[in-house]
């Protein structure tokens, strides 16, 4: 099992965007994604969520439309629940990629545009909160 640190810098591989500065919260089951223009779409049949990931800073200023996974009531940072749309994407960490459900929340007003929640983190990584950014340190080959 890897370790990584109280904040790491990961890859929406999804959506071509490289070294987001994330934060650890194991405190948090479910990880959070910063997002504008969040909406729920049909295209026929189907339910989809248009939004803009990480619209500040980082972004590539485009939309993206992805299937609509299902919609939760998450605790927010000040213990009010609200209904978030979940998505799942893809992140890349240590060179690898994962799966992941996040939701979808403007955190304009927040440090991280990122946090990585228990249910991401669990049986894939160690915390370590002494350190940070393990995730993107490049270490020699030994040949």
């Amino acid at each position: 099992m890897k370790t990584i640190g109280w904040k790491e810098l990961v890859d929406f591989t999804d959506f071509d965007i490289l070294d987001v500065p994330a934060k650890i919260d194991t405190g948090a089951k479910t990880s959070v994604l910063h997002c504008d223009h969040i909406e729920l779409i049909k295209k026929g049949r189907k339910q989809f969520v248009k939004f803009i990931p990480l619209s500040e800073g980082s972004s590539t200023g485009k939309f993206f439309t992805l299937p609509f996974h299902k919609e939760r009531k998450i605790k927010n940072s000040f213990g009010l629940e609200e209904n978030r749309y979940i998505i799942h994407t893809q992140i890349k960490m240590f060179g690898e990629t994962h799966g992941i459900e996040i939701s979808l929340r403007d955190r304009s007003n927040m440090e991280f545009p990122v946090l990585l929640g228990r249910s991401f983190i669990r049986k894939k990584f160690l915390v370590d909160v002494s350190r940070s950014n393990l995730s993107s340190k490049r270490t020699s080959v030994k040949k």
